[in-house]
This record gives C-alpha cells, sequence and structure tokens, in this order.
C-alpha cells in the first residue's frame, strides 16, 4: 500500500473532569450542576494528570466549556512548555436530565446507574430529559469532526479532549461498536484519561476504524487501590 492509500491514524485524549462536590453550597444556590466547580482533590488529580500527558504531541484541546472541564483542561495544559489554545465544545456537555430530587447522596448514585443501565432501551431518557440516543448522537458527531479536521495532515498530533462522565460512556460504548448497550459497563472515575486511535480514509473523509488502547486510567492511583467504590458512588461521596 503506497503511502497516499494507508489510513491515517489520529489519537484522542478522553478525559473525564477532576473531582467537583455537587452538594456544594454554590451549586445547591444556584440548583444546577451546571456550575460546579472543581474541589482541591479535584486540581490535584488534574496537575497529576498534566504531568503524565506532558510527553505526548497535543495539538488540539477541547472542553465542554462548562467550568469543571475548562478548569481541569487548564491545569492540565499548564503542564506544559507550549499548549495549545482550549476550545470549547458544547456537543460535549454532559448528558442534560430532568428535574428530579434525591434524598441523599447514595440515593442519586444508584438513580444515575440505573439510568445508564436502561440506555439501550428504545427512547429512554436521563431522567426524563434528554433522550441517550441524542446525547450520543451529538457527542459522536462532535468527536468525528475533532478527528477528520485536518485529517489528511500525517504530523497532526493528538487532540486532548475533556468531557464528562455520561457522555464519556456514550462515546465509548460507541467506540467499541456496542451502540448504547456498554454505557452502564463504562466506569469514569474522576480525572480518568482513556485513549482512543481513528484510523482515516486518505483525504479525510471518513473513519474506518476505531481502537481503544486505554480505558479509565487514573494517573493520581494508576492501580485504583482503595478506589473500591464505582464512578457514580465516589462522585456523591460525603467525604
Amino acid at each position: 500500500m503506497t503511502a497516499s492509500l494507508r489510513p491515517v491514524r489520529r489519537r484522542l485524549y478522553l478525559m473525564r473532569h477532576g473531582r467537583v462536590d455537587y452538594f456544594s453550597d454554590e451549586v445547591l444556590r444556584a440548583r444546577d450542576h451546571r456550575v460546579a466547580r472543581l474541589t482541591e482533590e479535584g486540581r490535584a488529580q488534574a496537575e497529576t494528570a498534566g504531568v503524565a500527558l506532558a510527553e505526548p504531541v497535543i495539538t488540539r484541546a477541547v472542553s465542554s466549556g462548562l467550568a469543571r472541564t475548562r478548569e481541569t483542561a487548564e491545569i492540565v495544559l499548564a503542564q506544559r512548555a507550549r499548549p495549545p489554545q482550549l476550545e470549547d465544545e458544547p456537543d460535549l456537555e454532559e448528558i442534560r436530565g430532568g428535574t428530579i430530587a434525591f434524598n441523599g447522596r447514595a440515593e442519586a448514585a444508584m438513580a444515575m446507574a440505573a439510568e445508564f443501565g436502561r440506555a439501550h432501551e428504545p427512547g429512554a431518557r436521563m431522567f426524563d430529559g434528554e433522550s441517550f440516543a441524542e446525547a450520543q448522537a451529538r457527542s459522536i458527531e462532535s468527536i468525528r469532526r475533532l478527528v477528520l479536521v485536518d485529517a489528511p495532515s500525517a504530523d497532526r498530533g493528538a487532540t486532548l479532549v475533556v468531557a464528562h462522565e455520561g457522555v464519556n460512556r456514550l462515546i465509548l460504548s460507541w467506540a467499541c461498536g456496542a451502540g448504547l448497550q456498554a454505557a452502564s459497563a463504562f466506569e469514569q472515575d474522576t480525572c480518568c484519561v482513556n485513549v482512543i486511535d481513528f484510523d482515516v480514509a486518505p483525504g479525510g473523509g471518513n473513519i474506518t476504524r476505531i481502537i481503544v488502547k486505554a480505558v479509565n486510567m487514573t494517573p493520581y492511583n494508576w492501580l485504583k487501590h482503595g478506589m473500591s467504590r464505582t464512578s457514580l458512588e465516589a462522585i456523591f461521596a460525603a467525604d
């Protein structure tokens, strides 16, 4: 196969934002998880991830635009001598759930897990809000745009994307060929790193193969010692 006919391989570092507290005074006053910011632990997680990602060539960086993803991305990029400019991609915002009240953190974690468990069901919606199919479609389209832009350029580096647990689950479920069936299986601990390679056809018209190289890596605890909670249990934990 001549060089001009070979697919171009593009790497995506897909991260979840660092630790936040969805029960903070700021979030409770606003009644909107969109305002959540990183905790001190979350900022430390992002700094450690930035050190781990300092060596790979990254030429594009994108967050969902929400404060917790922008802050995570900014801390990660701060570990680089010449970071790319951070862009916002609203189509990577978290799945938009409806309004629902929980009786405590444990109930919230259990309810969220149940929602992901039925994501593949026809018409399933996140707490009567956005449908999982719609959320997956917009997030996949965003990833496709990021991968295919300038695809013919062989010297382009990797792309860093900092998004959210829900959309990351949907992206990974698509990437492994499971549609929405695997959304509940992909744990996404705070500030985790997923590595996905995309083979792009000559000319950059379409993705011909997706290779999931690594999932849910946590640079602050590579072997996940002591991390016995699920990602949902951990994010809603009181401690």
